[in-house]
């Protein structure tokens, strides 16, 4: 029991180190996985379905 309370005030202690981003930097960085995120979804969308209609029009 000694070792999991010494663990959690380990990291309780580590916690209160941690540089954690300032209100601009979260926005921003959020902004960007987004935009990748939606750039990527879209652009494997359209290769998927290029490659489905070249696979229609071998296989007609």
């Amino acid at each position: 029991m000694k070792s999991i309370t010494k663990f959690f005030r380990d990291v309780i202690r580590e916690m209160k180190r941690v540089s954690w981003p300032k209100r601009k930097e979260l926005t921003r960085y959020t902004v960007v996985t987004l935009t990748t995120v939606i750039f990527a979804a879209v652009f494997f969308a359209v290769v998927d379905l290029g490659i489905s209609e070249l696979i229609r029009l071998v296989l007609e």
